[in-house]
């Protein structure tokens, strides 16, 4: 007696292996709309201080994605700019910094003026509204991490994109 099920299995066994045996698809590389110019540029640490910048580093991209709060400082709460850059420093270099990027900008430290020459853990302040009122840490490669805004997530931005490339004011290097 002849079973009707064996010739539907054989017959998707065969639709299967037709479609196994012919070419792979290629992925397209991607392109983001802006690209940073400084993408080329060699990533650099600050001298003498490379581990650490590590450290705080891989402590910055390991929170994209979190929630952004207003007043956060901390994963589980959610990070405002400065609550982020502050946990980042706090347990990536030991270094313990004010909640207010206003008060962060004028910490002592070497003041960077050119995005060209912003080192990896360089602190990176934003002029917005007449005056510092955003800060990110700079990862190297022309991107940064920063909590934007209200609604959104820590992310990773071009420094030079167009809209922070107006608003940079300047860097702080307190790894050196």
């Amino acid at each position: 007696m002849r079973q009707p099920w064996r010739g539907g299995v054989l017959a998707c066994t065969v639709l299967l292996l037709a479609a196994c045996a012919g070419n792979p698809h290629r992925r397209e590389p991607t392109f983001r709309a802006s690209h940073s110019s400084l993408a080329d540029e060699p990533a650099r640490a600050p001298s003498g201080e490379a581990a650490t910048a590590n450290d705080v580093l891989f402590r910055a991209l390991a929170l994209v994605g979190t929630p952004y709060h207003w007043g956060g400082n901390t994963p589980e709460s959610g990070f405002d700019c400065s609550g982020l850059v502050d946990y980042i420093y706090r347990h990536g270099a030991d270094i313990l910094l004010p909640h207010s990027s206003r008060e962060m900008a004028r910490m002592d430290g070497r003041k960077v003026k050119q995005m060209r020459d912003l080192v990896s853990g360089d602190l990176v302040f934003f002029d917005i509204n007449g005056g510092i009122s955003h800060v990110g840490v700079y990862v190297g490669k022309g991107r940064f991490v920063h909590a934007p805004n209200s609604g959104g997530t820590v992310r990773l931005d071009d420094i030079d994109g167009p809209y922070w490339r107006t608003h940079f004011a300047y860097g702080k290097r307190l790894l050196d």
